[in-house]
């Protein structure tokens, strides 16, 4: 079955946009893999959620897949060596990030051997239950791999209440620059499938769908090709507009269900995936290796030779700018898209589990001029692919009224960059989102600490009173007791202040030698008691 006759299915969602794609430098360049460097690090927060915990330290030697991260928490992931080689420290380095702040990091020094630890392959995925497979794929460092960098072994357990009929894998790969997917579904196209197909068996889903946007006619005709054995498998083409590759712009276009605010897909009967993180799932799962490298594109105007790279997770940058011939004339860099990637700044950061893209983008290629005051023109609200009013949310977040700003579903709000793109003020509307959404969650932080504090001292108020009214409730009983015994002694009906006086007379004639018996006697016929002869008769 050719591309061609394959239906296009159109954008199910309101907006987006049609970016300049800058497509053209690396698409038709297969996936080159990078040599090891000699010095990899390799950040222990490579994921969304806790980070992992050293299982190194200096001086130890490792083997390629060995764990060197332990997760912490429930949302957390292993990290493992990238190659085999010694530890040489486990400190704080520059991480991947906005803020170019450090993060703790594992460094190694390769010992140029490349070798493996002992590996555990379950061809025969169907051998094993669900909970195995999720436990394989959280032990293998997954996480998604379209950019996000969320566990892949929690989206691979909905849970009982949520049926999944349907796995969705995303080869949308909308973002202006990226090919690295493209080229995947190119090259490795029936590994994809087999991810799939594990990953649909996990989640008991009996049909499994590969969406790819129609500007990607070769690898759309690679994966048709891959699925024709398989009737379970349907691949499909998706209207080129940015944000496709969004999870929940991807399903509505797809299946026609909308997943509603606050959800998940899993609501509505889909688990999606990327096609790189299928892949990985394979790796995992058949050859038991765990995620440490990745495919990647490297572009933009400033560098000198574009390329699709397989590289090591924790390959500095710099690294891989030097294997594209450098750069120059560099007026920013972006690891990810242009769109939603993050702004770097430098080359001493390393590649991570979620770096897509690495973006060398030439003075030239960078919007010119400040920003301007917003004029209302709507353009972002024609734009917006969730149907909210980013002119509402910018001056709301810009003022700080981040109760009113929630009314504006806040939170709906993905991120994907379309209404900044179409400003014609040049506004940063998304940083004022993240701002926003910032600054929400850092008080209801604060506010749940506050909760548990008041709960905590509630329950002590409490505990306190319930001792108090427990050692009341004993003293009356005592109390109690005494009463009844007191009524007890006095049950002849005698006054308890003359049998008193009586017991107290009984004592005095006792100790006189006087018998109770004849004290109590009366006296007969005026003789006193205890004196005298019988009266005459």
């Amino acid at each position: 079955m050719a591309e061609q006759d394959t239906p296009i299915l159109p954008a199910g969602f309101p907006g987006g946009i049609f970016p300049a794609e800058h497509k053209e430098a690396t698409a038709g360049l297969p996936i080159r893999r990078l040599p090891v460097p000699a010095v990899l690090r390799v950040p222990l927060k490579q994921h969304i959620g806790n980070p992992a915990v050293a299982t190194v330290q200096p001086g130890d030697r490792v083997c390629k897949g060995e764990v060197v991260g332990k997760p912490e928490g429930f949302v957390s992931v292993p990290v493992h060596a990238p190659t085999s080689g010694t530890v040489t420290a486990v400190d704080d380095y520059p991480a991947p990030h906005p803020s170019g702040l450090s993060a703790p990091t594992v460094t190694i020094e390769a010992d140029g051997a490349d070798q493996w630890t002992d590996l555990t392959p379950h061809p025969d995925f169907e051998d094993l239950r669900p909970a195995e497979i999720r436990s394989l794929v959280r032990q293998a460092g997954l996480v998604g791999l379209g950019g996000a960098g969320f566990p892949t072994f929690i989206k691979l357990n909905p849970g009982p209440d949520r049926p999944v009929d349907t796995v969705l894998l995303n080869g949308g790969e909308s973002e202006p620059y990226l090919t690295c997917d493209d080229r995947l579904m190119r090259e490795r196209p029936r590994e994809i499938l087999q991810g799939g197909s594990i990953i649909a068996y996990t989640v008991g889903a009996r049909r499994l769908v590969v969406a790819i946007e129609a500007n990607k006619p070769e690898a759309l005709s690679a994966m048709l090709g891959a699925a024709g054995g398989w009737p379970q498998i349907e691949v499909v083409a998706v209207e080129n507009r940015y944000p496709m590759g969004a999870e929940k712009q991807l399903i509505l276009s797809v299946t026609g269900r909308e997943v509603p605010s606050g959800r998940l897909p899993a609501d509505v009967g889909v688990v999606t995936q990327n096609v790189g993180t299928a892949y990985a799932v394979f790796r995992a799962l058949v050859h038991g290796e765990p995620l440490i490298e990745r495919v990647l594109t490297a572009s933009g105007g400033a560098l000198s030779a574009p390329a699709n790279l397989e590289v090591r997770i924790g390959t500095p940058i710099e690294e891989v700018a030097a294997a594209c011939g450098g750069y120059s004339d560099l007026g920013r860099l972006i690891m990810g898209g242009p769109l939603v990637g993050s702004a770097l700044h430098g080359t001493a950061p390393p590649v991570v589990k979620e770096t897509n893209g690495l973006i060398f983008q030439s003075r030239a290629e960078l919007a010119d001029g400040p920003a301007l005051p917003c004029i209302r023109c709507g353009a972002c609200v024609e734009a917006c692919p969730v149907h909210l009013m980013p002119n509402e949310m910018y001056n709301l977040a810009r003022s700080k009224e981040l109760e009113k700003i929630q009314d504006y579903d806040l939170f709906d709000c993905i991120e994907c960059g379309s209404c900044a793109y179409v400003c014609p003020s040049r506004l940063p509307l998304v940083h004022y989102y993240r701002f926003a959404k910032n600054e929400i969650q850092a008080k209801e932080r604060e506010k749940e600490k506050a909760d548990i504090a008041r709960r905590r001292t509630e329950a002590r108020e409490a505990r306190l009173q319930r001792e108090k009214q427990e050692r009341e409730a004993k003293r009356q009983a005592r109390k109690k007791h005494a009463r009844a015994a007191q009524a007890g002694e006095g049950d002849s009906g005698e006054d308890p202040r003359e049998e008193a006086a009586r017991k107290a007379a009984e004592k005095r004639r006792a100790r006189r030698g006087v018998p109770a018996e004849d004290s109590a006697a009366p006296p007969r016929n005026g003789t006193a008691a205890g004196g005298g002869s019988e009266p005459t008769r």
